[in-house]
């Protein structure tokens, strides 16, 4: 029989997205945060504004509640932009401070930039998942892929996989993330369990990206089996720009990163067996076969002579009827263990 080992280290992305408001100082300082709550990797987004919306394309309403109005979702994004030289300050500074740099491509170019900066794993956003020209370019990297799964049923996830896989990309190295694209998401919409059946459905890695607010749904996931949480944050909440509302402050998020590490020490390897720290307890809380009453040498024991108390340190009561009809081999005051 194969034996059990614990499961693999949670890969928890800090998602920057557009929270640097397009200035790599406040980017420097997300990436400052990140390490200090101690993710794994910090996410950006890459994208050329006139590539992926057209001028009159309209914002989603979390963003109108949390933007100007008047400004469109083109005027919006421009804002939001780091440029090619800023990707590549931001890689060297991920570097230096020891976090992996992710970013999320958003259109072609984009994702050919990142491959230039040496990325090895692509994150495929919701919004693309049925984008076959994008799809296939990032499946011909033949990189290591992580793929929201919002908005999408089993089919168009199933669709998207098989686009990935014809074009290079490996089955293994394809990580699915449940998602709802709401921000922030409802509880009642979160669905978490939808996760496990993309794991059952489709044989894949699974993890999730959360938009909700406050940390529970990401350390549930990982109870569940997640093996990626990503999660927004920001600097902070009260900052201009369109995702800081639903975002996690920065003593959030180390909170969240401290959580989802005690989950995974508390789940183990499976097994079923008392720990160190369990065992011990045993001769306390357990039972022994005791005298009820004074016995005499070569009274027989009955239930009306003995009975099972606290410390478990003699003959367990599960030996009761082992006990029963046997002689006393000595005298036994009440309350002392009996011995045969």
């Amino acid at each position: 029989m194969k034996k059990k080992t614990l499961r693999e280290r949670t890969f928890i992305i800090a998602e920057a997205g557009v929270n640097h408001n397009g200035r790599i100082g406040l980017a420097k300082k997300m990436i400052d945060v990140a390490v200090k709550a101690g993710a794994d990797a910090i996410k950006f987004q890459t994208f050329i504004p006139e590539k992926i919306v057209s001028s009159k394309a309209p914002k989603a309403e979390y963003q109108k509640k949390t933007t100007d109005k008047k400004e469109s979702q083109l005027q919006m994004l421009k804002k939001l932009v780091l440029d090619a030289d800023t990707h590549r300050e931001l890689v060297g500074y991920c570097k230096k401070k020891g976090i992996m740099f992710l970013s999320t491509p958003f259109d072609l170019e984009s994702i050919d930039l990142l491959n230039d900066l040496g990325l090895e794993l692509f994150k495929i956003p919701s919004g693309e998942i049925t984008n076959l020209p994008y799809l296939r370019r990032i499946g011909s990297l033949k990189k290591k892929i992580i793929m929201s799964t919002g908005m999408a049923d089993m089919t168009e996830i199933g669709k998207a996989m098989q686009i990935l896989i014809e074009a290079g990309a490996s089955k293994r190295n394809i990580t699915l993330l449940h998602c709802n694209t709401e921000y922030p998401t409802p509880f009642k919409d979160v669905n978490l369990l939808a996760m496990i059946s993309m794991k059952n459905d489709l044989g894949v890695k699974v993890g999730y990206s959360d938009h909700t607010l406050g940390i529970e749904m990401p350390v549930a996931a990982v109870a569940l089996g997640a093996q990626v949480i990503e999660k927004h944050f920001t600097l902070d909440r009260e900052m201009e720009g369109p995702d800081h509302k639903a975002s996690l402050e920065p003593q959030e998020l180390e909170a969240m990163v401290t959580a989802v590490r005690n989950v995974e020490i508390a789940l183990g390897n499976g097994t079923k067996k008392p720990s160190p720290s369990d065992i011990k307890n045993r001769a306390i809380a357990r039972k022994s076969i005791v005298a009820s009453k004074e016995i005499k040498k070569g009274d027989v024991f009955t239930e009306k002579n003995i009975t099972s108390k606290r410390p478990g340190t003699g003959i367990s009561p599960m030996k009761w009827y082992d006990v029963i009809g046997r002689k006393a081999k000595r005298n036994f005051k009440a309350n002392e263990l009996i011995a045969l």
